[in-house]
């Protein structure tokens, strides 16, 4: 079996334990400074605290800083797996808050660019992922190409909005940019730094009837997070908020929101899953042409 077939069997069977592909999850914004990112790492760890392996994808391409949440400086990044120079087993970090991270880098728009040497290692790299039981990238805000090609890609997307008229605007925006490609993805979204239930719910509805209304897409309420003083405490102190407050409204609320979806049952067919994710990511790959 060559090595093009033997990736096909690795990413298309079932993991050791019997249960279904790697879901891939990316979270993403239509604007910045809505606290996306520390929601990301939070959200990422009260997921493997309820049993499940998760790892954290950084694909902020001009502001890369999963890693500034916790507080550790990696050594390499994708960038150095891009130019061949280490695997992506050898830049992975597992991290004591019990998930793994992959730090990203300005270099990762290199991905375009890939010959079909690089191709075929960087998704034979990302492969060895398809263990674990979450990917879940963390887009860079906006809708860029190189954020949208990310969001194309996953099972499910994330919009992450602010109560803010111009956060709900850009993330209508993202919604419609998503559309506009496809009105099939799975879209939720979590309305964050709420100042009550009422608000929450409120700003989630405006956005998935708009949606609904006039881009003919379904949106997902997932749930709210209170806006809490903790978290830019946590954030200062380089810890992500899950962790260092755990009993704080915001964790409360994320902890909700990831059993949520843990407990929600997708279903995956053969156009899901790391190596669907791959795939559309990298445009195409010469997988089904040596097989």
């Amino acid at each position: 079996m060559d090595q093009a077939a033997n990736l096909r069997r690795l990413v298309l069977e079932k993991k050791p334990d019997g249960t279904s592909a790697t879901r891939t999850i990316v979270i993403t914004s239509g604007k910045g400074g809505v606290g996306k990112t520390s929601l990301s790492v939070s959200l990422a760890i009260a997921i493997a605290q309820d049993g499940k392996s998760v790892t954290l994808l950084d694909a902020d391409l001009g502001l890369a800083n999963i890693n500034v949440i916790l507080g550790i400086i990696p050594k390499y990044n994708l960038y150095h797996v891009i130019k061949g120079k280490k695997k992506l087993k050898d830049i992975i970090i597992e991290v004591p808050e019990g998930i793994k991270i992959i730090a990203g880098a300005s270099g990762f728009q290199q991905l375009a660019n890939l010959d079909v040497k690089q191709r075929d290692e960087f998704i034979h790299s990302i492969a060895e992922l398809a263990n674990d039981d979450f990917l879940i990238v963390d887009t860079g805000a906006g809708i860029s190409q190189n954020v949208l090609s990310f969001v194309m890609a996953a099972d499910e997307v994330i919009v992450v909005t602010t109560p803010e008229p111009t956060a709900i605007t850009d993330a209508y925006g993202i919604i419609k940019a998503i559309a506009s490609q496809s009105n099939e993805k799975h879209i939720k979204l979590i309305v964050n730094r709420a100042q009550s239930v009422a608000e929450g719910k409120r700003v989630a509805q405006r956005v998935i009837n708009i949606a609904g209304q006039f881009l003919n897409i379904k949106v997902e309420e997932l749930g709210f997070v209170y806006e809490d003083l903790y978290v830019p405490k946590s954030v200062r102190n380089q810890k992500p908020f899950i962790v260092s407050y755990p009993n704080s409204k915001a964790s409360g609320c994320v902890k909700v929101i990831a059993d949520r979806i843990n407990n929600k049952e997708i279903e995956l067919n053969k156009g899901t899953g790391i190596t669907s994710f791959i795939k559309n990511l990298l445009g195409h790959s010469n997988l089904d042409a040596e097989e």
